[in-house]
């Protein structure tokens, strides 16, 4: 299915690795061009470099930017204009999960955990929206997690930001509908992800194969489909919601969890 992304311009936050790096890939291979950011410049260099390589550096763009800093979420924007002259996408997938319970989640835990969710969007929204308003067919994404609809306590302050985007990108597709822009969420189940990588190196029990470990961790959470995500996965969504072929869907939050909802 050909998704009419060919020609435009998608930017994505948290471009580096994962998800990020999964949709950057899959944009490329669309036939768009593609503009990542995160905060660590070696990460930038090697990722712009690799799909550079791959897909024609005059179709990549990286840059280092904490998109916690309004300034540098600007400096990347003049960026992507100067190079591209347009931007027609902006994936929102910046973002961490932070693992406590509330007895030991602190007042700065809080404010650094809400800090990050809500301004990870509302800088990067704010700073491509007068280039999205210019485009035809202009889509935001937002990728949330599971967390917003199915709350967890090891993962409390995570949860209750969660909630609260996805409550945002409501908004944002009804604030910006009138000017044609939509706006839709994913909802993340467990992915494999370096994180989960990081856990299955210090938790496996001796001589565990990694399929092994993350079938028992599926079968902990209570996946369904009996395995975690892969990157790849979600990233085929953010692509088609993005694309001129889900047109006319906005406001929307698809669940990619394997199944683990539990409301219908």
């Amino acid at each position: 299915m050909d998704l009419g992304l060919g020609g435009r311009i998608a930017v994505v936050t948290g471009g580096t690795s994962g998800i990020g790096m999964e949709t950057a890939r899959l944009f490329l291979e669309e036939g768009a061009r593609i503009a990542i950011c995160s905060r660590d410049a070696d990460r930038v260099a090697a990722a712009t470099r690799a799909l550079g390589d791959r897909f024609g550096a005059d179709r990549v763009l990286g840059l280092a930017c904490d998109v916690l800093a309004p300034e540098a979420v600007t400096r990347f924007s003049d960026a992507v204009a100067a190079r591209f002259g347009a931007v027609d996408i902006l994936v929102n997938n910046a973002g961490q999960a932070r693992m406590a319970s509330f007895a030991a989640t602190s007042d700065a835990d809080w404010r650094q955990e809400l800090e990050l969710k809500f301004f990870g969007i509302i800088h990067p929204t704010r700073a491509f929206l007068p280039l999205l308003e210019r485009s035809d067919a202009a889509a935001i994404v937002c990728v949330n997690a599971l967390l917003a609809r199915q709350p967890e306590t090891r993962l409390v302050a995570t949860s209750a930001a969660r909630a609260g985007v996805l409550s945002l990108a409501k908004s944002l597709s009804l604030d910006l509908a009138a000017k044609n822009i939509r706006v839709n969420s994913i909802l993340l189940g467990l992915i494999r992800s370096g994180q989960w990588e990081r856990r299955y190196q210090a938790q496996a029990a001796p001589g565990e194969s990694r399929e092994a470990w993350f079938a028992e961790i599926a079968r902990d959470r209570d996946i369904p489909l009996g395995r975690l995500g892969l990157p790849e996965e979600p990233a085929a969504a953010i692509v088609f919601l993005a694309s001129p072929r889900a047109a006319y869907i906005t406001g929307a939050a698809l669940d990619i969890s394997g199944g683990q909802a539990h409301q219908p």
